[in-house]
């Protein structure tokens, strides 16, 4: 028997409730302040929704495959401190490495991918060959890298970046940014991995049930080491991004990001439960966050408050999350 149309619209009320009320608030914000709905703002929104969204996108292949990755944060800025190095001025008084000439941005982005792969593979060498759980495996690899990280930098913070670099966040191209290109480049990137590739197929078929996955022939194993691979480089890349933007870096860069970034999947619709979600999932996740944020800074939240709205919508996110499984159950 078919749902009653009362009953799909309740059903697409529950399940959307976040989007909803977060679009109610984002509107009420533009009405009542004056510079909320303005070109600038936005721009500073999707300046910020940039690097999220990369993150959000290595994230939600380990999200859909009913795993997680707690290493992000460390991650995103090891992968900072690692471009800060390479792209400090020669004149700079506190240069890293003195006497080497700052090398190619393009270069450097690529460096700072590869070295951050590199540990993400050796966290999917575990969870796929040790059957260690993601959670473990991950929250191991977060401790490792920012010990690395800290003992290489001497945990001091990194300035004095060529022009070059940071040039990608206040240049611009057809009035927007070029970390917003970036994004908008890997977003297409991965949407063709999701939807275009063999691994992709593979990537949800573990997620729906990874026994039933290894019986149909797909190598499980193999799949898993490329999401991790895959989503720590689009960790490096974020911390490249943000250490752009923010003209420095430090260890703490990126600091809790995993938890938000897992929490923005879950919101525009990647199950934790695993086998379902969309690149359109992360980007609808990362703008409701952004936005919120923005709307309760331009409202006058005290800044620790909008950390509890935040836990707040994670709660109901997930428990929505796990209703809807429970449902198709």
């Amino acid at each position: 028997m078919g749902k009653t149309k009362q009953q799909k619209v309740k059903d697409f009320l529950i399940n959307n409730g976040v989007i909803i009320v977060m679009f109610i608030l984002v509107i009420y914000t533009g009405l009542t302040s004056n510079n909320f709905f303005t070109g600038n703002n936005l721009m500073n929104i999707l300046m910020n929704m940039s690097s999220r969204l990369v993150i959000a996108l290595g994230i939600a292949g380990c999200v859909i495959t009913a795993g997680c990755d707690l290493s992000a944060g460390r991650m995103i800025g090891f992968g900072a401190c690692i471009s800060g190095m390479l792209l400090q001025r020669l004149d700079y008084s506190g240069k890293f490495f003195p006497d080497m000439k700052p090398l190619n941005v393009v270069l450097v982005a690529i460096i700072a991918m590869l070295i951050c792969a590199a540990f993400g593979t050796v966290t999917g060498i575990f969870i796929a060959y040790l059957n260690v759980p993601p959670f473990i495996a991950t929250l191991a690899m977060m401790e490792i890298v920012y010990g690395i990280c800290s003992i290489y930098t001497n945990a001091t913070p990194l300035g004095g970046y060529v022009s070059e670099y940071t040039g990608l966040a206040t240049g611009k191209f057809l009035g927007m940014s070029y970390l917003v290109w970036i994004a908008i480049l890997v977003g297409v990137i991965t949407w063709f991995i999701f939807n275009m590739t063999r691994h992709g197929k593979y990537m949800y078929a573990i997620g729906g049930n990874p026994q039933a996955a290894e019986v149909a022939g797909v190598p499980v194993k193999k799949t898993l080491i490329i999401i991790y691979a895959k989503a720590a480089a689009m960790y490096g890349l974020a911390g490249f991004m943000m250490g752009a933007k923010a003209g420095g870096a430090s260890v703490q860069l990126g600091y809790g990001y995993e938890m938000e970034a897992i929490a923005a999947c879950t919101i525009g619709g990647v199950s934790v439960t695993g086998g379902r979600g969309k690149v359109s999932s992360a980007l609808v996740g990362v703008a409701v966050f952004e936005f919120l944020k923005a709307a309760l800074q331009f409202l006058g939240v005290n800044a620790y408050a909008q950390y509890i709205a935040l836990g707040v919508i994670i709660f109901i996110a997930i428990s929505l999350d796990i209703r809807k499984y429970i449902a198709r159950k």
